[in-house]
């Protein structure tokens, strides 16, 4: 009977041991922590000087810029002097954007001037058909 209680008092202690060392802590949630995961879309127009072509340039502005990390949707038009880029804030500033545009070519040819944020684009191919 002795020896069916030390085995006995020795499982439980064995599971109780098994049981502390095993249980995680409490993690709190940072509401910060929880925002920088949600995905923070924006609209963003930059006007751009030093394009000569729609296919050289404009396309070539697009194709560095849609690469970047954080951009979602890149449009750049020759006749408008215009790129619109979907960007998701939380990977990408409009400073950036304007930073790489700068400094595609060696920084010698483009040049951002203006960035404006907004709710809807008026889509580049549409006004291309309007001019026409």
């Amino acid at each position: 009977m002795k020896l069916l209680r030390i085995y006995i008092f020795t499982f439980i202690s064995i599971i109780i041991f098994a049981c502390n060392t095993h249980s995680t802590p409490n993690k709190k949630v940072d509401k910060s922590d929880l925002e920088n995961q949600v995905a923070k879309f924006e609209n963003v127009e930059v006007n751009i000087e030093g394009m000569t072509c729609e296919i050289g340039c404009a396309k070539l502005i697009e194709s560095k810029t849609h690469k970047l990390e954080g951009i979602t949707y890149a449009n750049v038009s020759f006749e408008k002097g215009m790129g619109q880029f979907t960007i998701n804030t939380n990977k990408i500033s409009i400073e950036d954007i304007e930073k790489h545009i700068n400094g595609i070519a060696g920084g010698e040819l483009y040049k951002v001037t203006s960035t404006n944020i907004v709710d809807d684009f008026t889509v580049i191919e549409e006004l291309k058909e309007e001019t026409e």
